[in-house]
């Protein structure tokens, strides 16, 4: 059963939605109590990085968050909130992936926010496990994490090269929304859904 951090930054209906049509159960974490009755976690996220930290720090989750041993998967925001600095509002963030996230260059002549489909070179990686190189997700993002060859489990490029996933230990997190990727989004959820512990 899968639990939605709950910390009023999130994409919560979209996700919900893909979880239904997969037949996957889940629930709201609202407390750090609530997170023994799920066996995998997602963060989700939109907005910005600064404010969406504050709101996590204010529920009280965060050490709960960093000690978890269960598959987690930050999505968009939520996988940046995993990394340790962001340059949206100068944040500190959970640092439980030690990377930056940081602003596209707009002197890379791309429009910023990068919006739309974008193809994604994949790692092997049981995430990604039926879904073929190359393949299109749906991004919506200013900012960006750092290309880092030991945790990055699939990149894309936009001006220039960046982690489109990462990962450390029981740790994930997508750039790209999976739950607005069509078939190749729905499968990712179901490759989260059964990762074991």
């Amino acid at each position: 059963m899968i639990g939605i951090v709950n910390y009023g930054a999130g994409n919560i209906f979209s996700l919900t939605s893909a979880l239904s049509r997969l037949g996957l159960s889940y629930g709201m974490i609202n407390t750090e109590h609530d997170f023994e009755q799920y066996s995998h976690i997602i963060i989700p996220g939109v907005g910005h990085a600064g404010a969406a930290m504050e709101k996590l720090n204010q529920t009280g989750l965060v050490d709960s968050i960093r000690q978890l041993k269960k598959p987690v998967l930050g999505i968009c925001v939520g996988m940046q909130l995993l990394t340790e600095h962001s340059q949206e509002g100068d944040a500190q963030l959970m640092n439980i992936i030690p990377l930056e996230t940081k602003l596209f260059d707009k002197d890379l002549g791309i429009k910023i926010p990068h919006m739309g489909w974008n193809n994604i070179e994949i790692k092997n990686n049981l995430l990604f496990e039926g879904v073929e190189n190359q393949t299109q997700f749906y991004f919506v993002h200013s900012y960006f994490i750092e290309y880092n060859a030991i945790f990055e489990i699939a990149t894309a490029t936009y001006g220039l090269q960046y982690a489109a996933a990462i990962q450390k230990d029981n740790f994930y997190g997508v750039q790209f929304h999976p739950e607005k990727s069509g078939a190749a989004g729905e499968q990712l959820l179901l490759n989260f859904s059964n990762l074991k512990q």
